[in-house]
């Protein structure tokens, strides 16, 4: 078993890109082993949005998906008010909590808003002031384009990303890949052997899985998760 001081080696560019090397290796060795499992969640979104809690249903639809049908966030407002400064569009699968997974989905974003034009993967879901999500922003700063936290406060970035994302009006593949005992989390966009961003943290367990986005418009579809060891 491979242990990571991750704050020490976060403090130094060779090190951040150390431990980007290692996330990678173990999470693509993960990867290849979930090609293989059986689904424990997947949804097409063809039978309805009955297995999604959605925190602002008016906000939400169902749209023309990849194939067939997709579920769509429907307009940037919001009546959604959280607590602490966080996304505003949530969907949760239903009674479902996972520690250790891989899951993917197709997105499409359907509004250009610019430099933070982004999607949203929630996991390790408490409640709403607790969980982590990844906001795939278009451009990167401190506040977008980052593996984010919210603890009780308003979101906090883990990562210093500095990688943009190409949103473009077609459909794009994602991946998230997390395993709680190593404590690796890494975002996968298209390029399914790179990931395009990782970090560490244990903070949160086992917790609920979403989509959204923090104030834009998204479809999704083909929602597949794994469970990992």
């Amino acid at each position: 078993m491979m242990f990571f001081q991750a704050d020490r080696i976060h403090r130094q560019p060779v090190g951040r890109l150390i431990l980007a090397g290692l996330i990678c290796l173990f999470t693509n060795g993960l990867a290849c082993a979930a090609e293989k499992a059986t689904p424990v969640f997947e949804e097409d979104f063809e039978d309805g949005i009955a297995r999604w809690e959605i925190v602002d249903p008016e906000t939400w639809a169902l749209e023309p998906g990849k194939s067939g049908k997709g579920l769509g966030i429907t307009q940037r407002e919001s009546a959604y008010e959280p607590a602490v400064r966080s996304p505003l569009h949530i969907a949760l699968i239903k009674d479902l909590e996972w520690k250790s997974f891989e899951m993917t989905f197709d997105v499409k974003s359907t509004l250009d808003t610019g430099a933070h034009r982004d999607c949203c993967i929630f996991f390790g879901y408490q409640d709403p002031t607790h969980f982590y999500y990844v906001h795939l922003g278009a451009r990167p700063d401190p506040a977008s384009g980052q593996i984010m936290v919210v603890d009780g406060a308003p979101r906090t970035p883990l990562t210093q990303n500095e990688r943009q994302v190409g949103w473009d009006d077609d459909w794009h593949r994602v991946k998230l890949v997390r395993n709680l005992d190593e404590g690796t989390i890494a975002v996968y966009f298209d390029d399914m052997q790179t990931p395009h961003m990782t970090v560490q943290d244990k903070r949160f367990g086992k917790g609920r899985v979403g989509l959204g986005s923090f104030d834009d418009r998204n479809v999704f579809d083909n929602v597949r998760i794994v469970e990992l060891p």
